[in-house]
């Protein structure tokens, strides 16, 4: 998600992007091992 995350910062440039990367990267974020902790993912754009 986080390669993804950069991704998106890099084609769009948008500093929204960047600083929701940066927050991931601070709370530790890791990529879910299943989809039952993928499901279990709260998106706050929701």
């Amino acid at each position: 998600m986080l390669d993804f995350t950069w991704s998106i910062f890099k084609q769009t440039g948008n500093i929204d992007t960047y600083l929701l990367l940066k927050e991931m990267e601070q709370e530790g974020y890791s990529e879910p091992k299943s989809e039952e902790e993928l499901a279990q993912l709260q998106f706050p754009f929701s």
